[in-house]
């Protein structure tokens, strides 16, 4: 069931805070006051990596302030939860879920982070400051290194529901050396769609590799003895109307 059909069960994904959008340099506004990020990871925190069956997620220990994210447009201190991507298809490569300037990338990558003045990531999400989601473009080019460790683990988790330990990662290896950004209020770009998010997308893309890219194309949707087999492919939602929103920026044009 495509994003097209899924106001039938979540209604919300009609609503005037929906993620992902285009962001049109020209229609946003440089706010002086926006502050630098503060990005502390710890390495140690890393868990494990599972297969969800629209994604993988690479899941974090949030149990305490270990990893966590400030500045910039927030209040307070997230903690990071998990990490996930979004990418196209072999045939069409673009696949992020955010347009930047007309242009949609080879995928993107989300960092999820709770709110700590509640108590927990579920009741997070119900709130409207509950989470902020860091969103980072990557463009196919040269190789990364530092997503190999990543693209080694998908041999492990092909199909939904398997996953394996994975420890010992800093995911600010993914970030690019400029963390300029955009930021406005948003929401989950998969259900249930809350409308709980402060997005902050990176001006700067990352690069991987083609090789790199295909392993992403080598994951499936489907569990295992499932019919039929469906590659996991084209996992990004649409840009949605931006309504009566403002998309500030951290940085002058």
């Amino acid at each position: 069931i495509g994003p097209e059909k899924w106001h039938e069960a979540f209604p919300i994904a009609r609503g005037k805070r929906q993620s992902p959008v285009e962001i049109e340099l020209s229609k946003t506004l440089y706010d002086s006051s926006l502050k630098p990020l503060h990005i502390t990871y710890d390495p140690c925190d890393a868990k494990r990596i599972i297969n969800n069956g629209h994604s993988f997620n690479v899941e974090f220990d949030d149990s305490t302030d270990t990893s966590v994210l400030c500045g910039g447009p927030l209040i307070g201190k997230y903690r990071l939860i998990q990490f996930h991507f979004h990418w196209g298809s072999s045939t069409n490569v673009e696949g992020s879920e955010h347009i930047l300037d007309g242009k949609q990338y080879a995928a993107e990558l989300h960092l999820v982070h709770w709110n700590t003045k509640y108590e927990s990531f579920k009741v997070a999400v119900t709130k409207d400051d509950g989470l902020a989601v860091i969103g980072v473009f990557l463009q196919v080019g040269h190789d990364k290194p530092e997503l190999q460790k990543i693209i080694n683990a998908m041999s492990n988790i092909r199909t939904k529901g398997e996953n394996i330990a994975f420890t010992n990662f800093n995911p600010a290896c993914l970030l690019p050396e400029c963390l300029d950004y955009y930021t406005y209020p948003g929401s989950l770009t998969t259900p249930p769609l809350l409308e709980c998010v402060t997005w902050i997308v990176l001006k700067e893309p990352i690069c991987l590799s083609h090789a790199q890219m295909k392993e992403f194309y080598c994951l499936y949707f489907t569990g295992v003895g499932e019919k039929p087999e469906k590659h996991m492919m084209c996992n990004w939602r649409p840009v949605q109307p931006l309504y009566d929103r403002t998309i500030k920026r951290s940085f002058k044009s």
